[in-house]
């Protein structure tokens, strides 16, 4: 009987687990999106580092950094967050959306614990709305200087499912598209408001993303 009940919690546990396998949350994985302006020429790249993979209370978490280059190779920033997976819900940290180069001249000192992920549904399907999210950061520089940084992400929708390809392979991804606004109040706010479109494949993760600015996409996972 010990046996037998041993076993069913093994199996529970891997059930929870089993659809967490993003590579957000490979340990010890690198992650590289090239950057492309709107005339389609490579530009930069984001380099993202997965560490302290870790599961508990049917979560897997893990440690993400991330490194933004221009197209020399010269970096411009960085910044780090924690992502989440829950019974095959992506959360994606939204400390991560911030523009590297303005979060390098901060260490935080206050974070609003309310909506600091966005959620990416185990199961999605043409025409279904997802939830919208919000994050509000403060922050403080070494010299003193204070700024407040909130990013609103609204009108999420699955637009389609697509297949996509990059150089890091092909999917059958679903396109989903959201309005988003960031604004940096440092005395002053400034307000940027762009519209985005995704393609996300679930149990993977995000391959490519589109806005007024540019395209980015997978190219590689080491």
């Amino acid at each position: 009987m010990r046996v037998l009940i041993l076993m069913l919690l093994l199996a529970i546990s891997s059930g929870v687990y089993a659809q967490c396998n993003y590579y957000y949350l490979q340990n010890n994985k690198t992650i590289t999106m090239a950057m492309y302006d709107r005339k389609g020429n490579q530009d930069g790249k984001y380099v993202y580092k997965v560490s302290g993979v870790a599961k508990a209370g049917g979560t897997t978490s893990a440690k993400v950094k991330s490194e933004v280059f221009d197209k020399k190779g010269k970096s411009l920033g960085g910044g780090a967050g924690t992502m989440q997976c829950k019974s095959g819900q992506l959360m994606i940290d939204m400390k991560m959306m911030m523009n590297p180069q303005q979060a390098q001249q901060f260490k935080n000192t206050d974070v609003d614990g309310k909506g600091v992920f966005m959620e990416y549904p185990s199961s999605l399907s043409v025409g279904q709305s997802l939830s919208d999210a919000n994050f509000n950061m403060d922050m403080k520089s070494e010299s003193g200087m204070m700024a407040n940084v909130t990013i609103d992400v609204t009108n999420r929708k699955v637009e389609a499912k697509e297949k996509i390809t990059t150089p890091a392979g092909s999917w059958d991804a679903y396109k989903i598209t959201y309005d988003s606004k960031i604004i940096m109040n440092m005395g002053i706010a400034i307000p940027m408001k762009m519209q985005m479109t995704e393609w996300f494949v679930p149990d993977f993760g995000i391959v490519k993303s589109t806005s007024k600015w540019g395209t980015q996409e997978l190219i590689s996972i080491e």
